[in-house]
């Protein structure tokens, strides 16, 4: 027994010395990874390899068999379960098919990994993954998670060739993703709690929202020491990195929330409870019986959208049908209660490089006819000017009485105006391959995903 747990004490040793090599091997080649690296903690555990943000479960055994079989294997497995950590992969939740994301998972950070070119993290698996990377960025641009699980969501393998693909890519563990701290004892210890210290387990580990948090300022510093002073350093190797790294820290964006800045002080038919005075009304109503000596008002101050501006980049590089999904977008919330009036004034503007429709609509019926017989006009340049130009002059012709904002769907690549209007302007973009278009200073961006469409 004594001989055993000897055994065992000098695999673990052996085991943990074949990691700390690894991290610091990735601590030469990757000085941008210093901060990361720093915050996975060692814990033997029976799973063969897998981390929950906090730690690096290991099994010895398994360790030293990969090592003794391939000596950059453990170096390529500990970057792939520190990129699931700066991308946040752990920490996604809803999702329709956690296998597929389990597969895009580490598709992605393989890429990465191969686009570094480090040779002491260059494993036989990475030959075998070539035709698969191959493919994808052909049908997947850019190369991250979310879009090569959006791309299997479409195109589901079967079940023979999702486990084949996950065999080419697979590298650790992804079970503790998925389970609470209780499920995760239970699965690191094989059911046997009592096997693992707290700290060994992770029962002392901070909980999944500040490890989610601690590892978003990771992120977002390494993504800014990339674009600054590690840009010499790696060059276009980051280039993969550098996408995966604009798209898990780009703002998410409530477009409902987003759409309601733009509302303007209306009278609507509601009991202002505010501004009623209930003293009055109880003393009146016992003095005289039946006879309140104030009456509640009729109307009360909301803010609700009642005049607004829709404007449409009709230039063929968003022309279809996401234009006509932004429009239902906008329009389904605009039509909800607390942010629609009865009668409106809203005009949508089709515009390339000139107007090519002024669509007024004054109630939600008409939006209705509007969407029913919706058609895109124009498909030339793009130039932002003459909306602005057609506004002013439909405001100078009393179109407009109070004209609060205008939402601008576009790709982002036109003439800006000089002037800055005098209403609230949003550029609303669709990111496509996490570009960071320009706007000027005087106008809001807005970037939403197409799915968010």
């Amino acid at each position: 027994m004594l001989k055993d747990e000897e055994r065992q004490g000098r695999q673990d040793g052996l085991a943990r010395e074949v990691l700390l090599l690894s991290r610091n091997t990735l601590l030469v080649h990757l000085r941008f990874l210093d901060a990361a690296l720093s915050q996975l903690t060692l814990a033997p555990a029976d799973v063969p390899l897998a981390t929950d943000g906090a730690h690096i479960y290991y099994n010895a055994r398994h360790v030293l068999h990969i090592y003794r079989t391939e000596r950059e294997r453990p170096v390529r497995d500990y970057l792939h379960m520190v990129l699931h950590c700066v991308f946040r992969h752990q920490f996604v939740r809803n999702l329709t098919d956690e296998a597929l994301w389990d597969l895009a998972c580490d598709i992605a950070v393989e890429s990465v990994i191969t686009d570094l070119g480090i040779a002491a993290a260059a494993s036989a698996r990475q030959k075998a993954q070539s035709a698969l990377l191959q493919h994808l960025r052909g049908v997947v641009k850019p190369l991250t998670a979310e879009k090569i699980y959006r791309y299997y969501l479409d195109h589901r393998p079967s079940p023979e060739e999702l486990l084949r693909l996950r065999q080419t890519v697979l590298a650790d563990d992804h079970t503790l993703w998925y389970h609470s701290a209780e499920g995760r004892l239970s699965i690191l210890w094989h059911g046997n709690a009592a096997a693992g210290t707290a700290e060994e387990t992770g029962n002392a580990a901070p909980s999944r929202s500040d490890l989610s948090q601690r590892w978003k300022d990771i992120s977002e510093r390494m993504q800014m020491d990339l674009e600054t002073f590690s840009r010499r350093q790696r060059g276009e190797d980051a280039g993969n990195l550098m996408q995966n790294l604009q798209a898990v820290n780009r703002e998410k964006y409530d477009y409902a929330a987003f759409l309601r800045k733009f509302a303007v002080m209306g009278e609507a038919m509601k009991v202002n409870d505010d501004e009623f005075d209930y003293i009055f009304y109880t003393y009146g109503m016992k003095l005289f019986g039946n006879m309140p000596l104030i009456e509640p008002l009729e109307y009360k101050e909301v803010k609700r959208i009642r005049e607004f501006v829709i404007a449409i980049d009709t230039s063929g590089s968003v022309a279809g049908k996401l234009v006509q999904n932004f429009v239902q977008k906008t329009y389904n919330i605009l039509k909800q209660s607390e942010s629609f009036f009865t009668k409106i004034n809203l005009h949508i503007i089709q515009c390339d490089a000139e107007i090519q429709e002024d669509a007024k609509i004054t109630s939600q019926e008409e939006f209705d006819r509007y969407l029913a017989t919706m058609q895109l006009r124009g498909f030339g340049g793009t130039d932002f000017r003459p909306v602005f130009a057609h506004v002013e002059e439909l405001r100078k012709n009393r179109e407009f009485t109070n004209l609060k904002g205008l939402i601008y769907f576009t790709d982002g690549y036109g003439t800006f105006p000089a002037q800055k209007p005098d209403y609230h302007t949003a550029f609303v973009f669709i990111r496509d391959e996490y570009q960071n278009p320009d706007v000027p200073p005087w106008a809001i961006k807005l970037v939403l995903e197409p799915e968010e469409i």
